[in-house]
């Protein structure tokens, strides 16, 4: 099975930008973090593509019912979710790709997802991809389907940017106004994510087995129950890796024994694993913290001496929604 030629493919992709543009016509769009996929409904069968052109309904069966919502010879782009409790859940996402069918339909009704569409491509025959993004967007109001929420106010994006982490949200994304559907182009799309930082405590590092080089520092926090967990890992760049040494050669004498979950993504065999004395408190800026890890590397900022290592907790990462924060179903219902 392959994505059918009418239909504009790979999707548009985002160029990584560290602030929000604002010069210009921009259209801003929460980032949402789940599955992308385009759904076309073209020979009266519906079908969702991922990224890479893989098949994705057979694990979203829920889904289905998209069909119903769409004319034919129509398709969307968008993303397809899990909420819960007033959050997206990630990890939710990954358990539904699974091989066994009698588990998909299970979890299909225990956790279901649902399709948030931002962009319309084809309408009732129509190459809507080749209008105006503020074209599209109309278009796609006609449809009755969840849509994410936008806005062209910088200050509102903002607001977004600094709220929405606690929801499950991964930053968000400016779309230039004025330009057609660009498919697998980053031309006309910027995403922002919202760096921030975290103490850590050193519990391990990696060397590299053939001269002993000082790889990667092992990171730690203690959970609620005060268990001191591995929670990833910051590279060291080469030319600080004789002045971090010095800290941390000492911390590899009597250390206790430790194990650590991530994948060595550098292959087998390159790479030796080693616990140190957690003595020593780390500073990191990291961009997602996902179900007790941070899912992305971290990047090392400095050594905190200063600080105590019983104070490194997952309470400065692992934030929840407060009072009046937007929810999923808030911005759902906004839109």
């Amino acid at each position: 099975m392959s994505v059918p030629a009418s239909l504009p493919f790979p999707p548009m992709e985002a160029e990584l930008v560290r602030e929000l543009p604002t010069a210009g016509g921009w259209q801003y769009e929460p980032k949402w973090d789940g599955f992308r996929g385009v759904v076309e409904n073209l020979d009266g069968q519906l079908r969702i593509w991922s990224r890479n052109a893989r098949p994705l309904l057979r694990y979203f069966p829920e889904l289905r019912a998209l069909g119903e919502r769409l004319p034919p010879e129509s398709a969307l782009d968008g993303e397809i979710v899990i909420e819960r409790e007033g959050r997206l859940d990630f990890d939710a996402m990954q358990t539904r790709l699974h091989p066994a069918e009698s588990r998909i339909r299970r979890l299909s009704a225990e956790i279901p997802a649902m399709y948030v569409a931002f962009d319309v491509l084809l309408l009732a025959g129509s190459e809507t991809w080749r209008l105006p993004l503020e074209d599209r967007r109309r278009q796609l109001e006609t449809l009755p389907v969840l849509r994410s929420p936008e806005t062209h106010d910088s200050e509102v994006a903002a607001a977004w940017l600094a709220r929405l982490e606690a929801t499950g949200f991964d930053g968000v994304i400016a779309k230039r106004l004025g330009v057609p559907y660009q498919p697998g182009s980053r031309d006309a799309v910027q995403k922002v994510k919202a760096h921030k930082s975290a103490e850590c405590v050193l519990i391990g590092v990696r060397l590299a087995e053939s001269d002993g080089r000082l790889a990667t520092l092992l990171l730690g926090l203690h959970d609620d129950e005060g268990e001191l967990r591995y929670v990833g890992s910051a590279a060291v760049a080469p030319s600080k890796e004789q002045e971090i040494r010095v800290l941390i050669d000492p911390l590899l004498l009597d250390a206790p024994d430790r194990r650590f979950s991530e994948p060595n993504r550098w292959g087998g065999g390159e790479l030796a694993e080693m616990p140190v004395r957690p003595e020593l408190v780390v500073e990191v800026r990291y961009d997602k913290w996902q179900g007790m890890r941070f899912r992305h590397g971290t990047r090392l900022l400095r050594f905190r001496p200063d600080k105590a290592v019983s104070a490194c907790t997952v309470g400065q990462v692992d934030l929840h929604p407060g009072p009046g924060d937007p929810t999923v179903t808030s911005l759902l219902a906004a839109d």
